[in-house]
């Protein structure tokens, strides 16, 4: 029973972090800068922004990591996307103009997920609301069942954000492969034989939300097994 728990132990750190640690991979073996690229990430950011008439979207570095900021309309790039030569700033700077053409065509799929996020970061609010005002009402009641009740009503909150990730996957791969990948590929911007890598680099952009999901259910199974002590 013991080996079989380990086993069990093992096969969810794998679940949870195997999908980080192979994005980190694809991201990284692809993130050396190319002499033959004539220009950025950023470079083809600002460029891909104006080839599409997408006005108003600026780009922008930042320590946050990529992102689209669709309440500033701005493309959010790392240092090492915004200033690379690399497939991987490449693509990751097509991927993220092309959350900026879903803001522009107004997809639903960006909308929906832009107002969960709002309603995943009140709730995240109120959850850790929850948990610390759990004991203290304990005490002041004194009934475990406040308890119970508190702690399930904060792992019911968290869940959302687990909802949230779930939403935002068909939208990230929207934006790698129903956007990104035919722009790269009609523009001429890679060879035809680097694109099978980006291929690979743009699924590890769009997986980032997997692995962000499993680590929201790492989070909750944490809560759930408190609750159960």
């Amino acid at each position: 029973m013991h080996i079989l728990g380990l086993v069990l132990i093992l096969l969810l750190v794998a679940a949870i972090f195997g999908p980080q640690l192979w994005v980190r991979h694809v991201l990284q073996r692809h993130g050396a800068d190319r002499p033959d690229f004539p220009g950025t990430g950023g470079e083809l950011a600002e460029h891909l922004i104006a080839e599409h008439g997408l006005d108003g979207v600026k780009v922008e570095t930042t320590e946050k990591g990529d992102h689209y900021d669709p309440q500033t309309r701005t493309v959010c790039l790392s240092r090492e996307t915004h200033a690379g030569k690399s497939l991987t700033a490449v693509a990751v700077a097509a991927h993220e103009v092309g959350h900026a053409l879903q803001h522009a065509r107004e997809e639903k799929g960006l909308k929906l997920r832009q107002s969960l996020v709002g309603v995943a970061a009140a709730t995240d609010t109120v959850a850790s609301a929850f948990f610390i005002a759990a004991p203290v009402l304990t005490v002041i009641v004194r009934s475990p069942l406040a308890l119970l009740a508190m702690a399930g009503i904060g792992i019911a909150l968290l869940a959302v954000r687990v909802l949230v990730h779930l939403v935002t996957l068909p939208v990230e791969f929207d934006a790698s492969f129903g956007k990104a990948l035919p722009i790269l590929r009609a523009g001429n911007y890679l060879q035809e034989s680097d694109l099978s890598d980006a291929r690979g680099v743009l699924r590890a952009a769009a997986l980032t939300y997997v692995a962000a999901a499993l680590t929201s259910l790492l989070d909750l199974a944490r809560w759930i097994r408190l609750l159960r002590w």
